[in-house]
C-alpha cells in the first residue's frame, strides 16, 4: 500500500479530509524550504505538493511563476529538489511529499533516472502537469513498480470520456482543479464543483482532492464538505512572498492552522 492511500484510509476512518499544501521547493531559499515543508507537517498538513521549479510554469498563475524565479535564481532545479526532500526525510519519513512539476525537466535529466532518484529520495507521488493520459502510460508503470503514485489532474472542462481514461491511470487520489485557467485565479464556484466532483465519483473510487482557488478557511471548509482533500497553494506561496524572514513560520503556522480547524 502506498503510503498516500495510507493516510487516506487512515482519514477514512476519522470522517476527516486531508489539508494539502504547496510550495516551490527554493523558495524563498533551499534552507528555509526544509523548515517551512516541518512547519507545515506541524501545523497539520496531511501531505505536502513540492514543486520543482521550471521556467516556463503554463499552468501557473504569477504567485507561483515568481516563486519559481526566485527559486531558480537560488540554482534549484530538479535534482537540488530532490536533495531537499532527502534532507526532509531525515526527520520526517511519514508525511507522503508529491512532486508536482513539468515534463521539460524529467524528460532532461531521463525519466528513468528521475524516477531511481525519487525512489531513493522516499517522494510518493508524482503531478505531472504537462503529460497527457494518452502518453503516460510507461511513466505511470515505472512509477507504479517504485510504488510511487501518480496523481492526474481533472479540470472543469475535462470530458467524461477523458475522465475515464485518466482515471484508468491514476493512484492515489484525482486532483480536481476547481477553476478555468491558472492557479490563484479567481474565486471558486461551489455549487460547480460541486456537481463536478460528484460527476467524477460516478467513475471512481480514488480520494478527489479540490485545489486552486482556496485563498481562506472559508473556501477550505466549503471545499472539505465535498472533497476527500483540500489542496492550498498560491494562497501559502503569497504568504511566503510577502512575509518578512522574521515573521515566515509564524505567518505560514498561522495560515496552516486556521485552515486546519477549518476542515475538522
Amino acid at each position: 500500500m502506498s503510503k498516500i492511500k495510507s493516510v487516506f484510509d487512515s482519514l477514512d476512518k476519522k470522517q476527516s479530509k486531508a489539508l494539502i499544501p504547496f510550495i516551490t521547493a527554493g523558495d524563498p531559499n533551499p534552507e528555509m524550504t526544509i523548515e517551512i515543508l516541518h512547519t507545515l507537517v506541524d501545523a497539520g498538513a496531511d501531505m505536502i505538493e513540492l514543486g520543482i521549479p521550471f521556467t516556463d510554469p503554463m499552468a501557473d498563475g504569477p504567485v507561483i511563476q515568481r516563486a519559481s524565479e526566485r527559486a531558480i535564481a537560488n540554482n534549484v532545479g530538479i535534482k537540488k529538489t530532490i536533495e531537499i526532500v532527502k534532507e526532509f526525510r531525515q526527520k520526517n519519513k511519514h508525511t507522503p511529499i508529491i512532486l508536482m512539476g513539468y515534463a521539460n525537466p524529467m524528460e532532461a535529466i531521463g525519466i528513468d533516472l528521475f524516477i531511481q532518484l525519487i525512489h531513493e529520495a522516499h517522494v510518493d507521488g508524482v503531478i505531472t502537469v504537462d503529460y497527457p493520459p494518452e502518453e503516460a502510460k510507461s511513466f505511470v508503470e515505472k512509477l507504479k513498480a517504485k510504488n510511487i503514485d501518480t496523481i492526474f489532474l481533472l479540470s472543469p472542462t475535462t470530458e467524461d470520456k477523458r475522465i475515464k481514461l485518466i482515471i484508468e491511470q491514476a493512484t492515489g487520489f484525482i486532483y480536481y482543479v476547481s477553476l478555468k485557467g491558472v492557479t490563484g485565479s479567481a474565486n471558486i464556484d461551489i455549487d460547480q464543483v460541486t456537481e463536478r466532483v460528484r460527476n467524477i465519483k460516478r467513475y471512481t473510487k480514488l480520494p478527489i482532492g479540490v485545489g486552486f482557488g482556496v485563498r481562506d478557511a472559508k473556501t477550505a471548509k466549503e471545499v472539505a464538505l465535498i472533497s476527500d482533500a483540500v489542496v492550498i497553494g498560491s494562497r501559502i506561496v503569497q504568504e511566503i512572498e510577502n512575509s518578512s524572514r522574521a515573521d515566515l513560520i509564524s505567518n505560514i503556522k498561522k495560515l496552516m492552522t486556521e485552515m486546519k480547524q477549518a476542515i475538522a
